[in-house]
């Protein structure tokens, strides 16, 4: 039987090798004119093209190759890796607020309270969404950055400089249908419906998909790095947050102190940056964060129901039982589960 965690680092090494090979062809010509080269597909709200096996809008994918080009890595960079509507924000915001807890109390003043998650941790490739994100190359030491990109599409350089990071997961079923929302919600003229949609993901079509094959790729950095990696579930942090608080702040380089266990930091940590809380300030109710020229995200539509199993009410459990069994086959081998 295969040793997970050998078979992920020879995963690895293999990759990497040809990610070297392909970064000299993608430098042959620029990102836009590479971009218009390849063949779109319809089906969710706004066409995808398909590049090392990830669909991409294809606005979204020439600032991927961009960044590939011109981000810096550093050796404190903390980046938040999740597929979209995975849990992105809750991670920012907990990530966040455990990494500034010494610059910033869990009290009245804090800047949760008054800017979006979406806001205080900047996505890699979506450079200047939302008025207040700065340039991130301007951004001190240590940074924590976000992505929606697949572990081979991180800019080249931030494995071997040692960036660390945090990638969070989720159930298929409950991702499809957050997404689904999402989509209906924020593109003008969008009307997918659920078995159209459950479809394309079960294809792997999907943004940013394969959703397996994204997963994966931080599962085996996670299994071959695990200093480096740190790989969550969505339904880990939902059944004992403060423990996740706990994880979250010994592999980021900030445990808490007995004092502050004592304290219930951890507790505070898991209150403030709650479905619950967030969801009640006025900050997350109003404005919102611009990705492109044509997609305006209100702050309200980051938040849906947060809860774990809601797939239930918009799929059938015949619907449920094969994208499992889908999904098991992909993941089969691997260690990972759902």
């Amino acid at each position: 039987m295969n040793d997970p965690a050998e078979s992920a680092t020879e995963t690895e090494r293999s990759t990497t090798q040809e990610e070297e090979e392909e970064e000299e062809e993608e430098e042959e010509v620029s990102p836009k004119d590479f971009v218009a080269t390849l063949a779109a597909r319809e089906g969710w709200s706004q066409p995808l093209v398909q590049y090392k096996k990830y669909w991409f809008r294809p606005g979204l994918l020439e600032r991927i190759l961009l960044v590939r080009q011109a981000f810096v890595p550093r050796a404190d960079d903390i980046i938040l890796a999740t597929q979209p509507k995975c849990g992105t924000t809750w991670i920012k915001a907990l990530a966040f607020t455990i990494t500034n807890r010494s610059r910033h109390g869990l009290d009245d003043d804090h800047p949760l309270l008054t800017r979006h998650p979406q806001h205080v941790v900047p996505f890699i490739e979506i450079p200047g969404a939302g008025a207040d994100h700065p340039d991130i190359h301007a951004l001190p030491s240590p940074r924590l950055l976000a992505t929606h990109m697949p572990m081979s599409l991180l800019p080249p350089g931030t494995r071997s400089v040692g960036c660390r990071v945090v990638y969070l997961c989720r159930d298929p079923k409950d991702a499809l249908v957050s997404r689904l929302h999402f989509e209906n919600k924020v593109f003008k003229g969008a009307n997918l419906s659920m078995d159209g949609a459950f479809g394309m993901f079960c294809e792997g079509f999907s943004p940013y998909g394969p959703f397996w094959d994204h997963c994966l790729e931080y599962w085996r950095a996670s299994v071959a790095r695990p200093d480096n990696v740190l790989f969550l579930k969505y339904e880990e942090i939902k059944s004992d947050p403060v423990q996740v608080v706990r994880k979250l702040a010994e592999f980021l380089g900030v445990p808490l102190t007995e004092e502050e266990e004592s304290a219930g930091v951890a507790r505070a940590v898991v209150r403030l940056c709650s479905f619950e809380k967030l969801t009640s300030l006025q900050v997350n109710q109003v404005g919102g964060v611009r990705h492109s020229e044509s997609v305006h995200v209100s702050n309200s539509v980051f938040y849906r129901k947060g809860v774990v199993g809601d797939w239930a009410n918009h799929m059938s459990h015949e619907m449920g039982d094969k994208l499992d069994r889908i999904v098991q086959h992909k993941l089969d081998g691997s260690g990972l589960v759902f």
